[in-house]
């Protein structure tokens, strides 16, 4: 049976209309995305069946060029579709930190940083350099691989801050393994970065700690900040 054969309030498209966007499911989404099905397939079938081909629709989003135009129903035009998607949010993230005060909502921050670094295979290290209300100047990755004291170096860290002229900062990386739980060094690298940027009056707010499926960490919230 067609979509639009379905009675008016199953369809995706109406049911976002009189109910929200909160009110679907990832493939009723998914769907209003892909526009279409393929032969066989409506484009709600189509799009749970790349919801199971993925794992989740967060893997979908993470899913490399190569992978996503590999799966059935979808090529370059629709990965060019979703990436412009993505990056339109991405901006829309940041306009809400440089406009708000990012310490009092960790929340837009992590929805922010998932698109710069949440998607990484690799660890990524960053700064939100914030100024003395605590809104965006601007987000810098400075570090990509396996952290630590050695790898994270403080001076890398002082010259972005003085370069942006940033009056706090919010630390913030990537754990690929999925599980944002500190680790004994990152709560070392913290201290060792937050006792050098107060040597230039630069406060360290906050340490964000991005895993998967939307999971992160905040040392500031667990009590784990210097």
């Amino acid at each position: 049976m067609s979509i639009t054969d379905w009675h008016r309030l199953e369809r995706p498209r109406e049911k976002l209309l009189e109910f929200g966007a909160n009110r679907l499911s990832d493939a009723e989404l998914l769907a209003i995305f892909l526009r279409v099905g393929v032969k066989g397939q409506s484009a709600v079938d189509l799009a749970q069946s790349l919801l199971n081909h993925f794992g989740s629709l967060d893997a979908l989003l993470k899913a490399s060029r190569a992978q996503f135009c590999q799966a059935k129903g979808l090529g370059d035009a629709k990965y060019v579709q979703l990436q412009a998607v993505l990056e339109i949010s991405r901006r829309h993230f940041e306009s809400a930190l440089k406009k708000g005060d990012a310490m009092r909502s960790p929340e837009a921050a992590v929805r922010f940083l998932e698109f710069e670094i949440g998607h990484q295979q690799r660890e990524h290290f960053g700064l939100l350099l914030l100024d003395q209300q605590h809104q965006l100047i601007a987000y810098q990755t400075l570090f990509i691989g396996t952290l630590n004291q050695a790898s994270v170096h403080p001076r890398e860290v002082l010259k972005a801050v003085l370069d942006h002229h940033a009056a706090a900062v919010i630390l913030a990386h990537n754990h690929p393994s999925g599980d944002p739980t500190p680790s004994h060094a990152d709560v070392q690298l913290t201290k060792t970065l937050a006792n050098a940027l107060a040597l230039i009056d630069v406060r360290t707010l906050d340490h964000l700690i991005l895993g998967d499926a939307g999971r992160w960490s905040s040392l500031n919230q667990l009590g784990k900040m210097p």
